[in-house]
């Protein structure tokens, strides 16, 4: 680093050139040429979410850092090594949200909804944040999306889940999907599986990466999620879970599947599907772009039966999925989706002078309220600019107020096609708008 510039006591702080300030590693603008992508994206998980029951819910995004450690896990690697922690100037410890359903579980509890109709059904979309290393579709703030089923332990909430997962992305055009889905059992037939997996694994210690050797210990089921070319070679070989599952689990495993069946679903079973977070039971799943490609998962989820009473409510089944927006719209650039722009306004205002800019103000105004959408550009003085923006925007009609306009309260309407123009009276031009835009309908 080099010495700090001196600066002559005469010399103004003006004159010193100053580094730009860039976004933060993992961090990302969203412009406004990208912003038709999360239009389109988040208006179709509203529509779906609201046709199939759900209610939206939003949490805070700061959080006591407790709350994902007894619900997400203490040896996953989201609160071991990507949660953002920091204390409060009270001294409390919270977090940045690192996920969403321990904090849509915590409002469950904390706001009676347990005395509510069974199961509830809420949708939530928001940012996360997790300091891991930044790669395709996944930032360190990042964007997703929840359903969550919280109140049920029917395999057909699973099997509905599961649909509307499948639905959201293919009603946004995405090609060459399928479902990855496995069971993990609940604790009682998991701990007899831990320990066979335990057993597999003792003498292939010294073939793990040092994260799995860790997991060995800590968290066994991760093994099967490792990406390392030498810990997945391992897993394909390793027991499979499905072989262990007490009969209320094998029952209810294939009770969604039959679900699945009837509705058609292209589902893969997969005996190394697990999800990182330990608060899953049952049923696991992912939507994944291609087969084979865990890395490539648009999103998942599952049955958590245990979250809730971990969180210190009444024991309650619920199942969910999350998918991350990011990833949505980086499949969408990648497979060429068109995405509909929003309906351009077919009405431009333009104006000359300080009087006609007050004038077509007003009447902007006006219009808006008489449902006419409508485009304007009042940082512009100049009327050859604003004309040539209205050209590009793909305006049908200008108004003009000019300072002979404005004083005799007429406007100027501009057919953008021919040029015609043809002068209305200030108190008549609504209902002249409204006629000519009829054409349009």
């Amino acid at each position: 680093m080099g010495r700090p510039r001196k600066i002559r006591p005469e010399q103004d702080l003006t004159d010193i050139k100053r580094d730009p300030i860039q976004t933060l590693s993992g961090m990302k603008d969203v412009l406004p040429e990208d912003q038709k992508y999360w239009d389109f994206v988040v208006r179709k998980i509203h529509n779906l979410c609201q046709c199939y029951g759900f209610k939206r819910i939003d949490t805070p995004i700061l959080e006591e850092s407790s709350l994902f450690e007894r619900g997400t896990g203490k040896y996953t690697d989201i609160v071991e090594k990507e949660m953002y922690i920091l204390k409060d100037k009270s001294g409390q410890t919270i977090a940045l949200r690192p996920e969403a359903t321990p904090g849509i579980a915590r409002a469950y509890i904390e706001h009676g909804m347990k005395n509510r109709s069974q199961p509830v059904k809420l949708y939530w979309i928001g940012p996360m944040f997790r300091h891991s290393r930044p790669q395709k579709g996944r930032l360190r703030e990042f964007h997703q999306f929840n359903f969550e089923a919280i109140g049920s332990k029917s395999p057909g909430q699973d099997a509905e889940i599961i649909l509307l997962s499948w639905n959201i992305y293919k009603g946004l055009g995405i090609k060459n999907l399928s479902i990855q889905i496995n069971s993990i059992g609940c604790l009682d037939c998991r701990a007899k599986y831990i320990a066979t997996l335990k057993d597999y694994y003792k003498g292939n210690k010294t073939k793990l990466c040092s994260d799995c050797k860790r997991r060995l210990e800590k968290n066994p089921l991760r093994l099967l999620d490792c990406k390392e070319e030498k810990c997945a070679r391992l897993a394909n070989k390793a027991p499979q879970i499905i072989d262990t599952l007490c009969e209320n689990c094998h029952d209810h495993f294939k009770s969604v599947l039959e679900f699945l069946d009837e509705l058609n679903l292209p589902y893969i079973l997969n005996p190394r599907l697990v999800r990182g977070l330990d608060y899953y039971t049952r049923t696991v799943f992912e939507i994944w772009p291609e087969e084979e490609k865990a890395q490539a998962s648009l999103g998942g989820g599952g049955r958590y039966d245990r979250l809730v009473e971990e969180l210190g409510g009444d024991p309650t089944p619920a199942v969910g999925f999350a998918g991350g927006i990011e990833r949505i719209i980086s499949k969408i650039k990648e497979q060429k989706i068109t995405v509909p722009e929003k309906e351009k306004p077919h009405i431009f205002l333009a104006q000359l002078g300080e009087l006609a800019k007050k004038k077509a103000m007003k009447l902007f105004e006006e219009l808006l309220k008489g449902g006419i959408p409508i485009g304007a550009s009042f940082g512009k003085d100049s009327m050859k600019s604003q004309l040539k923006l209205a050209d590009r925007m793909g305006i049908s009609y200008t108004l003009i107020i000019g300072q002979k306009e404005a004083l005799e309260e007429t406007v100027i309407i501009r057919d953008m096609e021919t040029g015609n123009q043809e002068i209305v009276s200030g108190d008549k031009i609504i209902q002249e708008i409204q006629k000519r835009l009829k054409s349009f309908k």
